[in-house]
């Protein structure tokens, strides 16, 4: 688990390095598919990240509006800041973590329930998906996207 966890913040950190070359106009522009921007959609994988991970460690999960962190520098500090949260609990996992459950309510006011070991491999996921939908619009830009090879990023010296 920790080592795509790892994965997932190597690229994530490749493409705020990535971002550093465009405009704020850029990074803002809506774009076809996905969540709407550049900018938004680092954002949003990081706050679905921890807001998750709170979820599972029993705290309250904050709905922080987007436009608090419209900068890049603003979602590099936001990342930053989350990655504290979440990457103590990440490396603290235990295979005896996997079938935990965690219930909430649902945006229809129903109660849902998930074991742990599916969030968390649902957290991974989803940077994945929208690390995707970044490759799709850096090559749209006609800009060569991060890598997302899981290969020579040192995860298994």
């Amino acid at each position: 688990m920790l080592k795509l966890f790892k994965y997932n913040w190597q690229v994530r950190e490749d493409w705020f390095r990535w971002c550093e070359d465009l405009s704020k106009e850029e990074l803002l522009k809506e774009r076809v598919g996905g969540v709407g921007s550049i900018l938004y959609t680092l954002f949003h994988i990081v706050d679905v990240e921890w807001s998750w991970i709170l979820g599972l460690q029993g705290e309250p999960e904050p709905e922080l509006p987007f436009e608090e962190f419209a900068s890049l520098q603003k979602v590099k500090e936001f990342s930053s800041r989350c990655h504290a949260d979440v990457e103590p609990f990440v490396r603290a996992w235990t295979n005896e973590m996997e079938y935990r459950i965690l219930s909430e309510t649902d945006a229809d006011g129903k109660m849902v329930s998930f074991k742990h070991g599916e969030v968390m491999r649902h957290v991974i996921a989803h940077e994945i998906h929208h690390i995707g939908q970044l490759s799709v619009w850096a090559r749209e830009m006609g800009r060569k996207p991060v890598t997302a090879n899981l290969i020579r990023r040192g995860l298994y010296d």
